[in-house]
C-alpha cells in the first residue's frame, strides 16, 4: 500500500490543478492497494472552513484521468456546498475506480479506510454513488474520519433521506420565485434517476400533490416506484423526459452533466432543481438556461441535506436538528434568487459569489 503525488498523472490534470480557474486544490493523492484491487483518488479542494468533507464515489470510469477529473470537480463542488450549507467544513471527495458490483470487497474497503486515515482528519468521507451505509461501517474499522455509518455503529444512517428533503425545499423555493406559491400541487415534475435520493424525492412530491414523471436506466428502480404509486408515469429515457409536454420542473437526480448544449435547447420545464452533482456540463450553460427563461436552482445548494446530516454525525447525530437545518435550504435558495436578480447574473453565479465570500472571510480570520 502506498500514496503517490499527483505528479504521476497527465499534464491535462496538472493543468487543471495548478493553472486553470477550476483548480486551486490543496491536496490530491492517488491510492493503490494491489492485493485488494483498490485504485482510488482523494481530492481535498479547501480546508478554509474546516476539515474537508465529502463522499466516496465507486464507479467504473473509462480511464484513470477521467476519475481524477471527477474527483477534482466533485471536491470543488463540496467546498461551495458546505459553505452555503453553513457548515464548518471545507470540500473534499474521493473516487474508487471500478465496478462496485464486480470488485467491491471487505479487503478493498479496509484498504481504502487506511488511506483515509493516513490523511489525519484533513478529509472526512461518507457515502456517494456506488457506496452505502454498510460500506462506511467497514471503512470506519480502519479510520475514525468516516460518517454516514449505520445507527447500530454510532452513525446517522442513510443520508439520501435528507438529501431528498433538501431538494424538495429547493423546489418549493423555486415554485415560490416563479409562480408565487411554494407548493408543488398541480405541477408536473420530471425526475431523472429514482435511486437512493430520487425515490425519496418522489414521495415528497406526491405528498405535496405534484404530478410525477420518472425515468431511470435501471428498470427495477422504476418498477419499485410504479408498484407503490401506479399514478406515476414512466418514460423511456431522459431524452424523452426533458421533452415531456407541460413539464413544470425537471429534477436531474443521477450523474452530472445533465444540462448541456444538447439538452438545454429542448427542455420544456420552467425550473431545473435536482439532486445530481455538477449538473452544468460546462461554464456558460447557466447563462443559456437564463436566456431561455429557465430558473436553475444550483445543485450544490439544494442537495446539501445529505452533507448536513453526515456533518452532524461527527458531533452526535440528532435527526430533528438536521432536518431543521435542511429546512433552511428553502431560505438559502430564495436568497440566491434574490442576489441573482439584484446583481443581474444567473443563480449559479450568485451562489458561487456567496460561497466564495464565506471562504474568503474564513481565510482572512486565520492567524
Amino acid at each position: 500500500m502506498g500514496v503517490t503525488t499527483v505528479t504521476d498523472v497527465t499534464d491535462g490534470v496538472l493543468h487543471t490543478l495548478f493553472r486553470s480557474e477550476q483548480g486551486g486544490h490543496e491536496q490530491v493523492v492517488l491510492c493503490q492497494d494491489r492485493a485488494s484491487g483498490l485504485k482510488a483518488v482523494i481530492a481535498i479542494h479547501s480546508t478554509a472552513l474546516g476539515p474537508a468533507l465529502g463522499g466516496t464515489r465507486f464507479y467504473p470510469y473509462a480511464s484513470e484521468e477521467e476519475a481524477v477529473a471527477d474527483a477534482l470537480n466533485l471536491s470543488r463542488g463540496m467546498s461551495y456546498k458546505n459553505a452555503l450549507a453553513g457548515l464548518d467544513h471545507g470540500g473534499g471527495k474521493a473516487v474508487i475506480i471500478g465496478d462496485p458490483e464486480q470488485i467491491k470487497s471487505e479487503a478493498l474497503l479496509l484498504a481504502y479506510g487506511r488511506f483515509v486515515d493516513s490523511l489525519g482528519g484533513r478529509y472526512v468521507t461518507a457515502c456517494d454513488v456506488g457506496t452505502y451505509v454498510v460500506d462506511m461501517d467497514v471503512v470506519a474499522r480502519e479510520s475514525r474520519w468516516v460518517t454516514g455509518r449505520s445507527p447500530e455503529n454510532g452513525g446517522a444512517g442513510d443520508s439520501s433521506v435528507l438529501t431528498a428533503y433538501g431538494v424538495f425545499q429547493g423546489m418549493r423555493a423555486s415554485a415560490q420565485h416563479v409562480w408565487g406559491d411554494p407548493t408543488l400541487r398541480g405541477r408536473k415534475v420530471g425526475v431523472a434517476g429514482v435511486g437512493k435520493v430520487g425515490h425519496h424525492l418522489v414521495e415528497h412530491l406526491l405528498s405535496d400533490g405534484a404530478e410525477v414523471v420518472v425515468t431511470d436506466v435501471r428498470e427495477e428502480s422504476v418498477r419499485r416506484i410504479r408498484d407503490k404509486h401506479p399514478q406515476v408515469t414512466a418514460v423511456a429515457d431522459t431524452a424523452a423526459l426533458i421533452r415531456t409536454e407541460g413539464l413544470d420542473i425537471y429534477a436531474p437526480c443521477a450523474l452530472g452533466g445533465a444540462l448541456s448544449d444538447t439538452t438545454v435547447p429542448v427542455l420544456t420545464a420552467k425550473v431545473v432543481c435536482g439532486a445530481a452533482n455538477n449538473q452544468l456540463a460546462h461554464p456558460g450553460v447557466e447563462k443559456d438556461l437564463a436566456d431561455r427563461g429557465i430558473l436553475y436552482a444550483p445543485d450544490y445548494v439544494v442537495n446539501a441535506g445529505g452533507v448536513i446530516q453526515v456533518a452532524d454525525e461527527l458531533h452526535g447525530f440528532d435527526f430533528d436538528r438536521c432536518k431543521a437545518k435542511a429546512s433552511k435550504i428553502f431560505d438559502t435558495t430564495l436568497a440566491i434568487f434574490a442576489r441573482a436578480k439584484e446583481d443581474g447574473i444567473p443563480p449559479a453565479a450568485a451562489a458561487d459569489r456567496i460561497a466564495e465570500q464565506r471562504m474568503a472571510d474564513a481565510r482572512r480570520r486565520r492567524p
